[in-house]
């Protein structure tokens, strides 16, 4: 199970994880707690269904979401994943960043009461019986006050979910090593007009060293870009497709390994225990 904020989160940082997990036969579930209806519009095409336009960007990405999971979809064995939203599509609203007014709206996803969303998602843990369920760091992977809700969320959901009917195995945080990040993006070349090469400002926030998984997607690389195409009001894949932007026109590398912290292991798993060695190249060692 992999909980995520918005849709394009799913695709962004877990996409190659996913569409791997899918191809080598794991069933699972992608919960996305929002619809992204405060994103910023990339191009002209949909620009007017933004929020402060017509405010129907969030129906709009549900569709980008079908799409990017089927995209990931593609090799598995078995049936294409569809969308989960958390209490169902439109329960809870993208806040928008701290200092926005969509953070204000009683209905956004930062002033939903923690206990009674958790015990939302505790039922969909306890219904899919995930070996594994992928979050947020503490940080969000860069700050976002949904994404760090999100964290809390998750984290509320498996205590609770532990005391009532499934204790999850496995706990992991989805994360970007800084310097594996600053290093890829140091190595791109044919840079899209426009973009600003600025490695310091992408998603890679984690310390590096602190990492203890990490899952090569690289024979999966091409269901990546194409889900990451599928969020095009979000998204800009370079034509070589080597790397993306997203609004900001910030490159970032289109990698071919996702990386994961070990946070949260129960008696149902007897993997090495974490501690930033970089061990773990796969979500499911140890069960």
């Amino acid at each position: 199970m992999f909980v995520h904020a918005h849709p394009d989160d799913e695709t962004l940082i877990t996409g190659g994880t996913i569409a791997r997990c899918l191809r080598e036969g794991a069933e699972v579930q992608v919960v996305t707690c929002t619809l992204g209806e405060e994103g910023e519009v990339i191009g002209d095409e949909y620009a007017l269904l933004c929020s402060g336009e017509a405010d129907q960007l969030g129906g709009y990405r549900i569709l980008e979401l079908t799409r990017a999971l089927e995209a990931l979809s593609a090799a598995a064995p078995g049936p294409t994943v569809r969308p989960t939203f958390l209490g169902g599509a439109g329960r809870f609203r993208d806040s928008g960043m701290a200092d926005m007014p969509s953070s204000k709206n009683p209905r956004a996803f930062v002033n939903a009461d923690i206990a009674r969303v958790a015990a939302t998602l505790s039922e969909l843990i306890c219904a899919f019986r995930p070996h594994v369920v992928v979050t947020y760091d503490p940080d969000g992977t860069y700050g976002h006050p949904d994404h760090i809700r999100v964290h809390a969320v998750t984290h509320a959901a498996i205590d609770h979910a532990a005391a009532t009917e499934w204790d999850v195995p496995k706990l992991y945080w989805a994360v970007v090593g800084r310097e594996f990040a600053r290093t890829a993006t140091e190595a791109l070349r044919d840079i899209p007009a426009g973009w600003d090469d600025s490695p310091e400002s992408g998603l890679g926030r984690y310390p590096d060293g602190a990492i203890t998984t990490r899952i090569d997607v690289t024979c999966v690389l091409e269901e990546k870009r194409s889900a990451m195409r599928a969020h095009a009001t979000q998204v800009s894949v370079s034509r070589d497709g080597q790397c993306y932007a997203l609004s900001n026109s910030i490159v970032q590398p289109i990698l071919a390994e996702e990386q994961f912290v070990l946070v949260r292991v129960s008696s149902q798993a007897a993997p090495a225990p974490p501690g930033g060695g970089g061990d773990e190249t796969d979500l499911f060692a140890g069960l």
